[in-house]
């Protein structure tokens, strides 16, 4: 049997993921991500169900959600708002996720994302200002009464959704709230949002496929986090973010899952090895990015990441005469996990796997 940290999933989007077959058939046929969302379809099709749907509906998946993620050896995760993107549904969806936290024993840090997208009937500047205005000083009177918790912010920068100058406004004010960045940028276009990121001294900025070599610079500086989906790349057919730049210019590369309706993975063991065939890591690094540095990119280092005195106990126990089987197996971990233990308790044990 092997030992290892608890793995951390620092991006996904678990609340709702509706049945959106259909665009990964538009996608295959070459349609790209931008030429889905201006048809309609993407982050709009899955704001109209989710504005519709009930609270316990939303509640129900995220459950389900979250506990294949557990299986799959997953003990920390971060879940965001973003199919709302008007005042009701995005706190129905930060209640939801709160209301998942109670419920299940995997540990959750919780993200509003509101600009996500630009609503249907409002311009970029209409949705800012909304955001600013209305929707986070009502999310910080709930958090501040001890209705509501919510630990960081969230933006999509990126060429027609939110501009450099809306996304500095918003993470601006969340972080007056005392959120942690963590956000979108330079995914289909470079749009200096890793400068961005360390000039407000950004916790973590997630995606980065069209980084500048400044732009990692910056980061390394600033010790902001890169958050890497090779889930998304491979999704969309887009050039892989650059993990090895990233890497040997000392910035903390972290991995998620980005599990959303695009991109529809609960595992990170698979997420490690596409990791290491796309992004040319090693199975060490994949291992640190999945734990320890995905910890980082939710403010959790000092609690989650590594076995240490002092830390929670969160581990994953596999049936392998090496750790590294949990990458090499592609897709092999539903038979390799023994034991997931959170907080000291074993929370999900694999009876099919023999013990040694």
């Amino acid at each position: 049997m092997c030992v290892l940290p608890g793995l951390v999933d620092a991006h996904t989007h678990p609340v709702w993921a509706g049945d959106r077959v259909h665009e990964f058939a538009m996608k295959l046929a070459g349609a790209s991500y931008m030429e889905v969302y201006e048809a309609g379809g993407g982050i709009h099709f899955t704001v109209a169900h989710t504005r519709s749907a009930t609270q316990q509906h939303l509640l129900a998946g995220l459950q389900s959600r979250l506990e294949r993620m557990m299986r799959a050896g997953t003990t920390l995760v971060e879940c965001k708002s973003g199919y709302g993107l008007e005042m009701d549904t995005e706190l129905k969806m930060l209640r939801v996720i709160n209301s998942a936290r109670k419920s299940l024993p995997i540990g959750i840090s919780a993200t509003y994302c509101g600009a996500h997208a630009v609503p249907k009937g409002k311009t970029m500047e209409e949705a800012t200002q909304d955001i600013v205005a209305v929707q986070l000083p009502k999310i910080n009177k709930l958090m501040a009464s001890g209705d509501l918790q919510v630990d960081n912010i969230d933006v999509f920068c990126e060429k027609g959704v939110f501009d450099l100058n809306s996304t500095r406004c918003i993470l601006q004010a969340g972080k007056d709230m005392g959120l942690n960045i963590n956000f979108h940028g330079d995914e289909l276009h470079p749009m200096n949002s890793a400068h961005l990121g360390a000039e407000l001294g950004a916790l973590a900025i997630s995606h980065l496929e069209e980084v500048t070599d400044d732009g990692i610079a910056a980061m390394a500086k600033a010790k902001t986090s890169a958050v890497l989906l090779p889930t998304t790349a491979y999704i969309l057919r887009l050039s892989p973010p650059r993990a090895r730049d990233m890497l040997d210019a000392g910035v903390i590369v972290a991995l998620g899952s980005d599990f959303n309706p695009n991109a529809y993975c609960c595992s990170m063991p698979m997420v490690m090895h596409l990791a290491c065939v796309m992004m040319k890591m090693s199975m060490p690094e994949a291992l640190a990015s999945s734990t320890i540095n995905a910890a980082y990119a939710l403010n959790r280092s000092q609690t989650h990441g590594s076995l240490e005195i002092g830390k929670q106990g969160d581990l994953v126990i596999i049936n392998a005469p090496r750790w590294e089987h949990l990458v090499y197996q592609f897709g092999g971990h539903q038979e390799l996990i023994k034991y997931v233990i959170i907080k000291g308790e074993i929370v999900y044990e694999n009876e099919k796997v023999l013990t040694l």
